[in-house]
């Protein structure tokens, strides 16, 4: 059999056909497929349990993808006295530096204090430089505020305002969806079974403990019942809805959801080199971040209640973060036609009474459910995307599994341009062995790392793979095969915002998905009828995801903007 035919036969069986569980034992199983549930069923697997990972949408559909992006250790948090939390987030930040090389970069920001503003983090100069000498002590680094992009973010500022300004280093995940893609191969490696586009039914429990889950498969129709002793809730703001549907019935909510709301300019600001951290008028801590060759400008804190599923930024919100940007940046201005778009999440902070949503603690809690009759349930409530693997090796320590917390080396990070040279030397590995181009080469070692020489041997094998997903994208089909074959994508909404994230891009447009469906659908073997339904998917995934008209108003709402 030919490599392509092969392939096909491979590709075909893998994205329609799953394994059977009913009847199957576990010992834990995994509510929730974002970066917190996804590192919770790497930790139990890796640790020798039988472990189940549910997820009703796609792993990273949630608010692992609606975040500002960022791996941080916290400057607020040393406001509010949270040093513990800062010290466990900036070890955190260091561990996936160098783990994650290609996907987690050192960033420089920029901490710009405008005249005599008194909100928030705007206090003296010398209390400001004494809290980042201490952040960066803990965090075992020192900044050069000499950098490159240092000085030219501070020129592009207002000035016509008298700035303060400090420099201090952090980092960035420009795709946690794909870092979420990482653990989960990881997780299947160590022996966990997972399933997306599977909806939690029920929590069976005996007298008063958990004994099973019944689950339906969304892709097929059917239903599934297994046993396990250990049930975790690890989905983020639907929390309270899985304990409801669980039959779990808890006095008080688990959750208060705060709605964050991010634009993405079309234009890059200013440097690819640093960031902004600053205040806007109301005190709100603003970031103005250099991403996926755009300008990500977030967020807003809005208390909501509503279905974590329909979660859209509002018209107002979009508004306040433009006017931020402009009053940063007046000699730089953007309009509302270079909003490429806008997006929002529900940020699980635990439940508080008469709290404004800046003062809520951002670490996380487990919680356990032995006085509501679910013993061997625990959920999740609140974490980051910087702490989601201290979330994992926690809960995996309260499910008695010997897990240990790794060495901390607090020694700084390999300089960015050190981690540019490696991926350079992997692309042109690729490179060579695929007979790709550099440019793509290097597309794909970004977003794969030591994975790019699989998927180039995959390309090498079969023209079809050698292919771009869109014409404006270096990234090619093989990605999406990859996606398919090793990364659990069951959709072409799955692979192109999520596993190959190019639908994430300002220049997308409903051609350029026909173009990638199309393309993916050849190399797949896929019916002229099933890419249709997939296109038709993707698109109305995506438009329900990115707001692409700002000027509309995208969701009523009675919350205002203000603390």
């Amino acid at each position: 059999m030919r490599a392509g035919s092969q392939l096909n036969a491979t590709m075909g069986e893998i994205s329609t056909i799953r394994q059977p569980l009913n009847g199957a034992a576990f010992d834990v199983v995994v509510i929730g497929g974002g970066v917190n549930g996804v590192a919770i069923a790497r930790e139990c697997a890796r640790a020798g349990a039988r472990t189940l990972v549910l997820e009703q949408n796609d792993f990273a559909s949630g608010t692992t993808s609606r975040a500002t992006r960022i791996i941080h250790g916290g400057l607020r948090y040393l406001e509010h006295g949270e040093l513990g939390l800062v010290r466990e987030s900036l070890r955190e930040r260091e561990r996936l530096l160098r783990e994650r090389p290609h996907l987690v970069r050192p960033l420089r920001f920029v901490l710009a204090m405008r005249g005599e503003q008194h909100h928030g983090l705007l206090r003296s100069g010398m209390a400001i430089r004494a809290g980042l000498w201490l952040y960066a002590r803990l965090g075992g680094r020192s900044s050069d505020p000499s950098a490159a992009g240092i000085r030219e973010l501070e020129a592009a500022l207002d000035q016509g305002a008298r700035w303060s300004t400090f420099s201090y280093d952090d980092g960035q995940c420009e795709f946690p969806e794909r870092l979420v893609a990482e653990w989960l191969t990881e997780a299947v490696e160590a022996g966990a079974v997972a399933r997306n586009h599977t909806r939690l039914l029920e929590v069976e429990r005996r007298n008063g403990r958990v004994a099973g889950v019944r689950a339906r498969d969304l892709r097929s129709g059917a239903e599934f019942s297994v046993s396990t002793g250990w049930v975790v809730n690890a989905t983020g703001p639907w929390v309270d809805g899985v304990l409801t549907s669980a039959g779990v019935v808890h006095e008080k909510p688990l959750i208060g959801g705060v709605r964050g709301s991010h634009i993405v300019l079309r234009r890059r600001c200013c440097t690819a080199n640093a960031a902004v951290y600053s205040e806007a008028a109301d005190g709100r801590p603003v970031f103005v971040i250099p991403w996926n060759g755009m300008t990500l400008v977030g967020t807003t804190e809005v208390p909501d209640r509503g279905d974590p599923e329909q979660v859209r930024p509002a018209a107002e919100e979009i508004a306040y973060l433009l006017k931020t940007y402009n009053a940063l940046f007046p000699a730089r201005a953007a309009s509302n036609g270079e909003v490429a778009y806008a997006f929002a999440g529900i940020r699980p902070l635990p439940f508080v009474d008469d709290l404004e949503p800046s003062s809520i603690t951002r670490r996380h809690l487990l919680y356990g459910h032995e006085l509501d009759g679910a013993a061997g349930m625990i959920s999740v409530v609140g974490g980051k995307l910087t702490t989601a693997g201290k979330v994992g090796r926690e809960c995996a320590r309260a499910l008695k599994l010997p897990v240990g917390e790794p060495e901390s080396v607090m020694v700084a990070a390999p300089p960015a341009n050190g981690i540019e040279v490696t991926l350079r030397q992997w692309a042109r590995q690729v490179a060579m062995v695929a007979g790709i181009g550099e440019a793509s080469a290097a597309a794909i070692a970004a977003w794969h790392g030591r994975c790019a020489l699989h998927i180039a041997r995959m390309a090498g094998r079969d023209e079809r793979l050698r292919k771009p997903l869109c014409a404006h994208s270096e990234h090619l089909v093989a990605e999406a095969a990859h996606a398919i074959a090793r990364e659990h994508a069951m959709t072409a909404a799955d692979v192109l915002l999520r596993r190959v994230p190019v639908a994430l891009g300002g220049c997308w447009s409903e051609e350029c998905g026909r173009t990638a469906v199309q393309r993916i659908a050849a190399a797949m073997g896929r019916s002229e009828a099933r890419r249709e339904l997939e296109l038709e998917n993707l698109e109305r995934e995506r438009s329900a995801f990115l707001i692409t008209r700002p000027d509309a108003e995208s969701r009523p709402t009675a919350a205002t903007l203000t603390r």
